[in-house]
Parts: structure tokens; sequence; C-alpha cells
């Protein structure tokens, strides 16, 4: 089967299209003709290196979701799955291939009238959006912030803060016509990358959920409110100042908090639970997902390019 896996670390040239066998599903795992996968935030860092300390090496194969259709199916796995419509959770390797390979307890059934493209566009960032929200504490009426707010993350933030009720939803983007589609997807403000905006914006806000990090972190710890929350979900902008701590230190005497969030603390039944709920809404139409574009498997260095650049509203798919 084709796949592609990172021949060296570093720029998108460094993606290889490869042929592997066809994966074996292991007692508990089910395999799964592709039709679909997520080209997510985690798997242009893990291309990088920045995470080879993890115990990343080159010849990895990229990828952490996809849709498709189960083939077969491991021991001890009800063989009612086979031919089934499915999501799947394959870690964090294993995703960009023509079939791949997801424990049951990572697998969730399809609804109909759900595209796959859709599903793996929300299906990792949905759950990252509700439960940063809900470790915040957001409650109806505050002040939301959602910075880097045109991946998938962020779109599904701004969605999920708008229905609970928030007294206001801004987001930092970088141009114009971004912004007016995240108006239409529930924002009320819209500030470039520094966080400015027009003289109606908020200048503070309750709660911030960041999926940038990078050195401009601390200029928005300053924009929390006394009992101000902020949620890290990303790095996508590099890490923050080593001292950044020092913005809560300074501003001890108004209660702020600061917190990272990864879904791999969330029990995994809870995640399932958040999104079979979300891919509920979808396919009615109560939830929405941007697809920035679908490319062919073997065009996955250029998909990573278009990330880098910073072109993608969304999320792109690949397709074998």
């Amino acid at each position: 089967m084709k796949a592609v896996v990172i021949r060296t670390f570093g720029d998108p040239d460094g993606l290889e299209i490869v042929d592997l066998p066809k994966p074996v599903p292991a007692p508990g795992q089910m395999r799964i003709a592709v039709e679909a996968i997520g080209v997510g935030g985690v798997d242009a860092v893990i291309r990088r290196g920045t995470l080879a300390g993890y115990g990343f090496r080159e010849g990895h194969l990229l990828g952490s979701e996809v849709a498709g259709s189960v083939t077969a199916v491991g021991e001890g796995v009800d063989a009612s799955w086979t031919g089934r419509r499915v999501w799947a959770f394959t870690g964090l390797s294993g995703g960009y291939a023509e079939e791949a390979v997801a424990a049951v307890e990572d697998v969730l059934p399809l609804p109909d009238g759900l595209a796959g493209a859709d599903a793996v566009t929300l299906g990792g960032s949905g759950v990252v959006a509700h439960f940063a929200l809900d470790r915040a504490r957001f409650a109806p009426g505050e002040t939301v912030l959602v910075r880097g707010a045109a991946g998938s993350i962020g779109i599904t933030a701004v969605q999920l803060a708008a229905r609970g009720g928030a007294g206001a939803v801004a987001v930092t983007t970088s141009s114009a016509e971004r912004g007016a589609r995240l108006r239409d997807l529930g924002a009320t403000h819209v500030l470039d990358r520094s966080g400015e905006g027009g003289p109606d914006a908020p200048s503070s806000f309750d709660v911030v959920i960041d999926v940038v990090g990078g050195p401009q972190l601390p200029l928005f710890l300053d924009r929390l409110n006394s009992n101000g929350r902020f949620v890290a979900v990303g790095v996508v902008g590099g890490q923050p100042p080593a001292d950044f701590g020092m913005r809560l230190m300074d501003a001890f005497r108004r209660s702020l908090s600061f917190a990272t969030f990864s879904s791999d603390t969330v029990p995994g039944p809870e995640r399932q639970a958040v999104r079979s709920s979300q891919f509920a809404d979808a396919a009615r139409g109560d939830l929405r997902t941007t697809v920035h574009e679908v490319l062919p498997l073997d065009q996955a260095a250029l998909a990573h390019r278009k990330m880098d650049a910073g072109e993608v509203f969304g999320r792109v798919v690949l397709t074998p």
C-alpha cells in the first residue's frame, strides 16, 4: 500500500511516498480502508523534528485520524464492524496511508450524511475545543478570545463559545477575509495577530483559548480580566519565552490562571461521547466543519507547505 513517511526531519520536502505492507489488525484492533485523512498541526510539529525527544524518528509514518470502511477485525473484535463507515484515531502514527489500523476503543461509526472529510476535520479538533472551554470553566456571559482561530480547533471553539452564550467571542486572525468567515461562524470581534482590533473590541477577556503559543503569548496573558483563565492547546507558533510565567506573578493580585491542555488527559469514553455528539450535530448542520482543500495522498508535502505558509483556513484533507 502507499503511505507517507518522514524521510528527513525539517521542511515538507522531507516527506516521502513509500510502499508498505498492508497492516494486520492485532487483537482488539480493526483495519480500515481509508477514504479521508486529517492533516493536523501536530503532524507538522512532528515533521519538523520538534518532538524528536519524545521518541519520534526518521521513517515515522505520519497521521492520527482517518475515516473509511472497516475491512478486517482482530481477535476479540465484533465481526459486525466489518463494512461499517467509521472515524478512527490511529495514535500519532499510521494515518497517512491507504489502509490503517486502530484500537476498537478509538473508533466511532459515522452517522449518515457525514462525509469522511468532515469527520477528520472535526474528530480530533472538536474534542480539544470542547474540553479546553470546559477546563477554562467558561460560563455564559463571559468574554472569550480564541487566538489562532482559523484552524480546525479554533473554528470549533468559536462556534462552541457562541453556542454557549458568550458575552463576546473575539478572534485573532491574519486577514479581513478570514475575519469575515469567522464572524459567520459566531465571532463578534476580529483582532489582528497582535491582538489589536477596532475601538469596539474588548480590551480584556475572561477566557483565552490559545492554539499559537510562541513569543507573543505573554502579551495575551496581559489581556486577562481578574480571575481570567488562559488555556494553551497548541504551540504552532513555537514555544513561549521561558520566563512567561513572570507575567502571572507580576499580576498576582488579579488571580490569573494558566493551563496547558491535551485531550490525552481525558478518559477515552468521555472523549468518544463528546465526539459522537459533535458528529451528530455536524450531520444535522448544527455544527459546521471547514475543509480547506482535499488533496491526494501523494501531495502530502504540498498540504504541509500550505500549513507552514499559513494559507489553511480549517483543515486540509488527504485522500488515497
